[in-house]
């Protein structure tokens, strides 16, 4: 008995509206998966797909009997709008493959959900509208995505559950791909039948107000995870999405998404009940950043815990180029000493570092490439601390257990601080950014760190909560929305406009 047959199909992209496009090459440099290679990646031990993904298809393996039908599966780090042909693309080889492969009796989609491309807002939903194109309406479509995903109804008409993230750094990717996997269990021997809804709030905040351990929007997860837990099994999973405000599509807005077994009324009244409670509380969903000014006081302050700032205007996590200078030249213009700061994305200057060796002084030239107006060029001198070809495997966090190709990597001594210039544009989320180079992170009094809030998980063991400052600095990720020049996000939305309301007449 071979079991259910199981289409698989994905293209994973967190998109910043402004920044560069992102083309075939930018997703070459992380994965493009087509048939068998897409089971063979999310078989393997150390695998470089979503982790979510690679838990599907091993829950579906230990739960009976299947076959997976894979179609493609692409990967892209956080960057801008997808290249609408390349979406495309994306999107009739699925098609393509989903019709030679004839009946299937499911599709599992893995997206990130805040994807934008140069012709579309919504190529997620268009993806996963393609696929119900192609299966029909009675064929079980089951979507995975980051909490980070900006909804659209697109999306909900063309599934039958969506399955988002719960935690904020991300650390329970495995749990959902599991929970995706059980649930198209349940659907296909026919005892459940999903009842999804979708409440969206004009509330649109930076992600640096969306963590989970803490806060308005950990709250509305808790709140809805103990409303499901009362309901013993009405209601199958209850997702709350923050969005991505730099995506700036007219999908933006904190999303509930409620699916119960077989009673919309009820997931409807969930719905309703938890976005209420979020909206009660929206005056929560800010922050306020530290100056670099303030920053600066704390690296030259003697007497004092470490600490580790996030260069929160510079997160390659959300599309950010990761070459911003503004923090590194105030740390040494202050002539800061025991600094460790990562990771700087300049494949020339990581070349150079190279060409020079270990232990040679050099004039190091970061951005001599363009970039934005914020990847200001300048010019140290810097000792060559060390060199890495890049390759590591992840240790805590968002990456543990991930395989990373940085490329090219050295670290660079500049007066008291320590730099890492890495070759392939990534959030410095996990130690394993310091630690291939033999670096004690222990021994730093402060870490500076171009990552929005994954790095809290992969740096806990050093800094808790109250040692973590989020810096105001410029970039493509600037927590404060009001510098930035919105197209298409839905107005009036709050924070940025105080006189929107809920619900809209």
């Amino acid at each position: 008995m071979t079991g259910p047959r199981v289409a698989i199909v994905g293209v994973i992209l967190e998109s910043n509206r402004e920044a560069p496009v992102a083309t075939r090459a930018d997703f070459e440099s992380l994965y493009i998966l087509e048939g068998e290679e897409i089971v063979t990646q999310a078989r393997a031990e150390k695998s470089v797909i979503a982790p979510e993904a690679s838990a599907f298809v091993q829950m579906m393996d230990v739960t009976g009997p299947w076959e997976p039908v894979p179609l493609v599966l692409a990967g892209c780090h956080p960057h801008g709008p997808i290249d609408g042909g390349l979406m495309r693309s994306f999107i009739d080889t699925a098609v393509r493959r989903l019709k030679a492969a004839g009946k299937v009796d499911a599709v599992f989609v893995a997206n990130h959900g805040a994807m934008v491309a140069t012709d579309s807002h919504d190529p997620d939903g268009d993806l996963i509208a393609a696929m119900r194109g192609v299966v029909g309406p009675d064929v079980p479509i089951i979507v995975t995505l980051d909490l980070h995903a900006n909804i659209s109804d697109k999306m909900v008409a063309a599934s039958d559950m969506i399955v988002g993230y719960r935690t904020n750094p991300h650390v329970d990717m495995i749990e959902r791909g599991e929970e995706a996997a059980a649930a198209m269990r349940m659907v296909l021997a026919g005892r459940i039948d999903p009842q999804m809804v979708l409440v969206r709030l004009p509330l649109t905040p930076a992600s640096v107000n969306l963590l989970t351990a803490s806060g308005p929007y950990g709250a509305m997860i808790d709140l809805g995870q103990r409303r499901q837990a009362e309901h013993a099994g009405a209601i199958l999973n209850v997702s709350i999405f923050g969005g991505f405000v730099f995506s700036d599509t007219p999908d933006n807005g904190v999303a509930v998404v409620v699916t119960a077994r077989n009673d919309r009324k009820l997931a409807e009244a969930l719905a309703h009940e938890l976005a209420a409670y979020g909206w009660g509380m929206r005056e929560k969903f800010r922050k306020k950043l530290t100056p670099i000014s303030k920053a600066v006081e704390l690296a030259l302050e003697a007497n004092r815990a470490p600490v580790i700032f996030a260069d929160s205007g510079d997160n390659p996590g959300g599309g950010g180029t990761g070459r911003t200078t503004e923090l590194l030249e105030a740390l040494i213009a202050a002539n800061a000493t025991d600094v460790l700061y990562g990771s700087y994305f300049d494949p020339p200057l990581a070349q150079d570092a190279h060409k020079a060796g270990l232990g040679a002084t050099f004039t190091a030239e970061f951005n001599r490439l363009p970039g934005t107006p914020y990847d200001r060029p300048i010019k140290v001198e810097a000792e060559v601390v060390g060199l890495h070809d890049g390759d590591i495997v992840g240790r805590l966090g968002l990456f543990a257990g991930r395989r990373l190709h940085l490329g090219p990597s050295a670290a660079l001594k500049i007066g008291g601080i320590t730099v890492i210039v890495i070759s392939d544009r990534s959030q410095t989320a996990d130690p394993m950014f310091f630690e291939m180079f033999g670096l004690d992170i222990a021994k730093a009094r402060t870490v500076a760190v171009k990552s929005r809030g994954h790095f809290r998980a992969g740096f806990i063991p050093w800094f808790p909560p109250a040692n973590v400052y989020e810096v105001d600095t410029e970039g493509l990720t600037c927590p404060v929305l009001e510098r930035r020049q919105w197209r298409y996000l839905p107005r009036p939305a709050y924070p940025l406009d105080e006189e929107a309301v809920w619900p809209r007449a």
